[in-house]
């Protein structure tokens, strides 16, 4: 069963509240998940990495039952820089000043910004199926108009996407998902209602805006300053985007100095396509 013997919580960071699902022991190790999903995507291996790391699973702000911080013209309370202090927030409260770190397309963009912005707290880092938001959008072509065009329709002005989503906004993020046949069932039921609340659209939507502008200009701040000082994973879907568009592991070493990585026989959904696969590579990884 996903996340047998886990605590569910709400756990008050400072600038959001957030729901939470922890367990295990053994080192500490932080899930961040990715759009349109919840921590949930985690549970097929949730479980067997609890019997090596204490396992630390949230929703991320403004995802699932975690709060909606109001938002602002700059788009600031959705930057990954913002859910990243809500990260290490929680996971001092847990009583881990340091950790390691796993995020899944968003939540991979959380990571690495964190892993930017408070080195000292990282110790390893796993980042799937991502490269850098800045290099997404500088590379950006006509493939990516086309199979990613979620991108910039998300972070168009409020509240042009949110009008348009609330048609029908399981099927908007399942189309763009593809991969809903991977889901366990009680995951899909947590994304299908958690999408029936037009606040988490929204929150989804300032999610993207941020992304095009507050966190491109973060990067871009970054670029050739600072980079990456924790040891860094980079896992990818041999059959998605990201590896058939760029070369992640040459991307990422602009970044940092220490990556590894590989492809997973899978699309973008590697937890929840190849669970047995990506388990080993995080096991090997963070042991």
């Amino acid at each position: 069963m996903a996340f047998e013997g886990f605590q569910l919580s709400r756990i008050d960071v400072g600038e959001a509240t957030l729901r939470v699902r922890y367990g295990g022991s053994g080192p500490p190790l932080l899930l961040l998940h990715g759009y349109p999903e919840t921590h949930m995507m985690w549970g097929k291996i949730a479980g067997d990495l609890a019997r090596d790391f204490t396992v630390v699973a949230p929703d991320l702000r403004g995802y699932g039952e975690s709060s909606k911080p109001k938002t602002t013209d700059d788009h600031e309370p959705y930057s990954k820089r913002a859910m990243g202090r809500d990260a290490v927030a929680l996971m001092a409260g847990l009583g881990f000043e340091t950790f390691n770190l796993a995020g899944h397309d968003r939540g991979g963009r959380v990571a690495y910004r964190l892993a930017l912005d408070r080195p000292e707290v990282v110790r390893k880092l796993s980042v799937l199926d991502i490269i850098p938001t800045a290099d997404v959008w500088r590379l950006a072509d006509r493939r990516f108009a086309l199979a990613y065009w979620h991108w910039s329709f998300l972070a168009q002005a409020h509240p042009f996407p949110e009008h348009f989503i609330a048609a029908d906004p399981v099927n908007f993020a399942f189309r763009i998902a593809q991969g809903a046949r991977y889901f366990d069932p009680h995951a899909y039921a947590d994304y299908v209602k958690a999408l029936g609340d037009p606040a988490v659209v929204h929150a989804m939507c300032e999610d993207y805006r941020a992304g095009a502008r507050y966190d491109v200009a973060a990067d871009e701040a970054d670029r050739g300053v600072r980079k990456i000082a924790a040891p860094v994973q980079v896992l990818w879907g041999s059959r998605g985007a990201v590896g058939a568009w760029y070369d992640p592991l040459a991307i990422w070493r602009d970044w940092a100095d220490d990556v590894t990585g590989q492809a997973i026989d899978a699309g973008h959904f590697i937890p929840e396509e190849r669970p047995a696969e990506t388990l080993a590579a995080l096991r090997a990884f963070f042991l």
